[in-house]
């Protein structure tokens, strides 16, 4: 069975939700794991349903607008973090080891290559994991000038044991999976987790290809699809 990992975005210390990673249109989260946006809460709902782990993205760290990280340090307590803070570099990485189990090193904002291959040669691979960020077919990156082959090139050098592959144009919309972005990563597809527009039709058809984890964030916290199904 593919495995469903659960998804939350943080704002002013509250789970938040919205579409295609427009941040500033994002409204508190409704989900069927919690009576209130309360992550901690969420979190509990998320254990007692079968969740072993989570994704949680700091949306204020990574426009730097503030932080959530001891939201995320309690929520860590109850189940092993996933997080997203927005990444720089091989120093951020280590002050975030600290709040949560695995970090997130995101192309959207790391600095260059060399400080992505600092944290692979410092840190175990237990502990990192990559996000391909795109939007519209292309490499989202504020820093890095190169085409999704060649960071594909780099990926496979590494030997990241965890690879997301986010198309961030289809966050929050259900509309499926990005077929075309997938089989850019075919390669590598062992050890990718597929995020943004995963709905419950796609489930069985990114098992079919292989596919062995998913982020999953609106149709599971809609109640659409279940953790365990």
């Amino acid at each position: 069975m593919i495995k469903k990992i659960p998804v939350i975005d943080l704002k002013q210390h509250q789970a938040v939700s919205g579409k295609s990673g427009m941040r500033d249109t994002y409204q508190l989260l409704n989900t069927v794991f919690a009576k209130s946006a309360s992550p901690v809460e969420i979190a509990q709902g998320l254990k007692l349903n079968g969740a072993d782990e989570m994704y949680i993205a700091d949306l204020d760290l990574i426009e730097s607008k503030g932080h959530n990280i001891n939201e995320i340090k309690m929520v860590n307590t109850i189940l092993p973090v996933m997080f997203d803070g927005g990444v720089k570099n091989c120093e951020a990485f280590e002050f975030f080891l600290d709040y949560a189990y695995k970090v997130i090193v995101p192309t959207e904002t790391i600095e260059s290559i060399e400080e992505m291959e600092k944290i692979f040669e410092k840190y175990p691979k237990e502990r990192i994991v990559v996000s391909i960020d795109t939007k519209n077919n292309e490499l989202l990156a504020n820093h890095l000038d190169m085409t999704l082959s060649e960071l594909k090139d780099v990926l496979i050098r590494l030997d990241s044991n965890e690879i997301i592959l986010l198309d961030i144009s289809s966050v929050g919309t259900e509309k499926g999976y990005n077929e075309k972005l997938l089989n850019e990563f075919s390669e590598l597809k062992e050890k990718l987790i597929i995020a943004g527009g995963v709905n419950k039709d796609s489930l069985s058809e990114l098992e079919s290809l292989g596919i062995k984890k998913v982020l999953i964030g609106t149709s599971l916290h809609s109640g659409e699809v279940r953790l365990l199904d």
